[in-house]
């Protein structure tokens, strides 16, 4: 019978060399904080008990993540990832019964796979021991695993993704020795530890007892259980990340940057891959899920963020910003527009230099054009609104035309009120349509009026003061000096 699982994340850290108020692991990559990305991985394997250890800014990383599946143990003291995990123990045998699997993981690695974590649990078999390592080409920072066995294995069966730097050192694991107490001899050593391990929870319960301090951080490695185990003659397996960068994690701002780099690569990849062309794949930022058709074109240093849905050969110029957005077929989204909540059906064009607000719905081949900002409207099917307007809490018909710089005049300092316009209703240049009002079917609204009562269907509106001409009108001129 297959073992339940149990996933443990060290999230405890202070994270010093961040120089940030923030706790470490709510420091966001992909628009997603680090605890999160860990949390989405973990999910996915449908665990059976999921157990986060936390510590600094602990009401914080609390309040983040109110998901009532997370069992939450507060390591008050950090001593180490010992001492982190056997504050989590008593959970795990709250929550499962028998002899469960213990993942453990931790939450400023966020971009650890899931694919690597189930060749992971399946490496660690009957004897339920295994270990995540890596090969760095730098491996200063890790600690370094120690093998019983010179042998080789051949370079062929070296996981895609790793760094050739020597062949991978086959045999049981003696141990794992930190860094700051290895030898210059054991330095050299490229092969590392990724913190990440699978460990049946018999083996946790007996070996954490055993495990000291007498180091020079004076902490509870759980690294030492590697010794521990080996003593009692455990068979530990070891499986291969599929590249340094799922493994890494994430200390100080640089660290940040660069795994937000290598996340975007990994998203640019992906959407490419759907049939997506994106003008420079180095100049894109996905900060929340993407759902593209294909042939879709996203040009340079575009933003996507929450849930945006692109249809089928729609195209999105540079410097755009999306977020919640839902393009239908072939719509055109010209440069340096910004959207948020909102949805543009088959063939709408927008921009560039829109402004599109939450609660907009341009109909099919709508079109709105430069400077033009757009709020809780619903736009009609082919109708326009191509410069300088504000467009607020109406509702416009179908094959409307809104001249340059027209106003809904929606706000009266207190409420919002709503304006209606008909079908095929043409309002001119420099409107103020002060709502509530509405403009029926087919009207026509002279340019330079303030619509302040309902215009009736067919009818002319317009409201300007008589012309009149002033003969011999000399302007005023400076006097000289």
């Amino acid at each position: 019978m297959t073992s339940p699982l149990a996933v443990i994340i060290l999230a405890a850290g202070q994270g010093t060399r961040m120089r940030s108020a923030l706790p470490k692991v709510l420091h966001r990559i992909g628009g997603r904080p680090l605890l999160g990305h860990v949390l989405a991985t973990a999910q996915a394997l449908a665990p059976e008990t999921l157990v986060v250890v936390h510590g600094h800014g602990a009401d914080a990383v609390r309040a983040a993540f109110p998901q009532p599946e997370i069992r939450w143990v507060l390591q008050a003291e950090q001593l180490g990832t010992g001492h982190a995990v056997a504050a989590a123990l008593p959970e795990i045998g709250a929550g499962i019964g028998g002899d469960p699997l213990c993942l453990i993981l931790y939450g400023d690695v966020p971009l650890l796979t899931v694919e690597t974590l189930r060749r992971l649990l399946v490496a660690a078999g009957p004897s339920g021991y295994a270990i995540l390592t890596a090969r760095l080409s730098d491996p200063r920072g890790y600690g370094r695993i120690l093998r019983d066995n010179p042998d080789r294995i051949p370079a062929g069966e070296i996981p895609a993704g790793q760094i050739p730097s020597g062949e991978i050192p086959a045999g049981q694991p003696l141990g794992i020795v930190e860094e700051k107490d290895a030898s210059p001899e054991q330095r050299r050593i490229d092969e590392v530890n990724t913190g990440i391990l699978v460990v049946a929870a018999r083996h946790l319960r007996a070996l954490l007892p055993e495990v000291g301090n007498a180091n020079q951080a004076k902490e509870y490695y759980l690294t030492d259980l590697v010794g521990l185990a080996r003593a009692r003659g455990i068979e530990i397996a070891t499986v291969l990340a599929a590249s340094p960068e799922e493994i890494a994690g994430v200390n100080d701002r640089a660290q940040l940057a660069a795994l937000e780099r290598a996340y975007q690569r990994g998203r640019a990849a992906a959407l490419m891959a759907a049939g997506v062309t994106l003008m420079d794949p180095a100049r894109l930022d996905c900060r929340g899920e993407v759902v593209p058709a294909p042939d879709c074109v996203i040009d340079v240093d575009c933003v996507l963020e929450g849930r945006v849905v692109l249809g089928a050969g729609a195209h999105i110029g540079p410097f755009c910003h999306l977020r919640d957005v839902e393009l239908g077929p072939g719509v055109v989204i010209a440069s340096h527009t910004v959207m948020e909540g909102a949805v543009a059906e088959a063939g709408a064009h927008i921009g560039p230099y829109a402004r599109i607000r939450p609660g907009t719905r341009l109909a099919e081949g709508a079109r709105i054009g430069n400077f033009v900002e757009v709020k809780q409207s619903e736009i009609g099917a082919g109708s326009k609104v191509n410069h300088l307007s504000y467009i607020g809490d109406t509702e416009i018909g179908r094959g409307v035309n809104i001249g340059a710089g027209t106003i809904t005049c929606n706000y009266d300092g207190a409420h919002k009120h709503r304006t209606v316009i008909g079908d095929h209703v043409f309002i001119g240049s420099d409107t103020q349509l002060v709502a509530p009002v509405r403009v029926g079917e087919g009207a026509t609204v002279g340019a330079g009026t303030t619509v302040t009562k309902d215009v009736p269907p067919g009818a002319l509106a317009i409201s300007r003061s008589p012309q009149r001409e002033i003969a011999g009108w000399r302007r005023p001129t400076k006097k000289k000096d």
